[in-house]
């Protein structure tokens, strides 16, 4: 079933709320929504467990109020959620943009209920290269996409999908994954790229310390590997999972696989 969750005066977040068991809150990746873990929320109830799919707010179903796409206010919608459905003892991922809005949520909110953590293809500890930092994207890379989507939101969305993923998908497929990012508001789409390439989150890496997989594919052109091999070494707690044939959309390249890893994390005691 689905929730409207106020999250701020005048602000709803949708929530998708399916299964009964242990929760896994799922935050999806830019400029997605919580549809693109359709096939985790089957298994995932199949299993025993609760998914919880959170569209972010500009996303989805959710209201999209012109501001408010920072991470910092990503991270308290979240706690918001959290805090209406009264979730104790819960599995936090990130997919993407929602890898470093889960390590905020535990930086601003402590770890207080959180079992594990699970990010995927996370855009973390940052999604732009910096004087010191040489990995993934840079910043004048973001600028053009933002004017790419200024001129044509469509195009670019149907571009950003033959990148998103490494295997070969059908034409329905892709353009199911379009019109998932169509349904974003275009300046919620916008704001939200700005905090890809502005947020950095190297200072709030170690004070993590719930168990955590990071799960990333090795042919990734949106988040590098790297950006997994970086979290492994600065998470004390966590694990990298490599998948050797998925690029970013590792759920879709690697399905069945994901999902065995998915639901073997969950069911473990910790990873190390």
């Amino acid at each position: 079933m689905g929730h409207y969750i106020e999250v701020e005066p005048n602000v709803k977040v949708f929530v998708e709320d399916i299964g009964e068991g242990q929760p896994v809150v799922f935050i999806h990746g830019w400029p997605l929504n919580s549809k693109s873990f359709e096939m985790q929320a089957n298994e995932l109830a199949l299993q025993g467990f609760r998914f919880i799919g959170i569209d972010l707010r500009g996303f989805g179903k959710s209201d999209k109020p012109w501001s408010g796409y920072d991470y910092d206010t990503q991270a308290s919608d979240v706690k918001a959620v959290i805090d209406h459905l009264n979730l104790e003892n819960f599995v936090l991922g990130g997919f993407s943009m929602g890898g470093p809005i889960a390590i905020r949520y535990i930086t601003k909110y402590g770890q207080q209920g959180v079992d594990k953590l699970l990010l995927m293809a996370a855009a973390a500890p940052l999604f732009t290269q910096r004087d010191d930092f040489s990995i993934n994207m840079k910043a004048e890379e973001v600028d053009d996409i933002i004017e790419q989507i200024k001129q044509d939101r469509p195009a670019f969305l149907a571009q950003f999908a033959d990148m998103f993923f490494e295997q070969k998908k059908s034409d329905k497929f892709l353009h199911w994954f379009q019109m998932l990012g169509l349904e974003a508001g275009a300046h919620s789409t916008i704001n939200a790229a700005i905090a890809l390439r502005d947020e950095d989150l190297r200072g709030e890496l170690a004070g993590i310390t719930v168990p955590t997989a990071i799960f990333h594919g090795q042919k990734d052109q949106i988040c590098a590997y790297e950006l997994g091999e970086e979290l492994e070494k600065q998470i004390p707690n966590s694990v990298l999972v490599p998948f050797k044939d998925s690029g970013h959309g590792i759920n879709g390249d690697e399905p069945e696989r994901f999902n065995t890893e998915m639901i073997n994390f969950l069911k473990s005691s910790g990873v190390k």
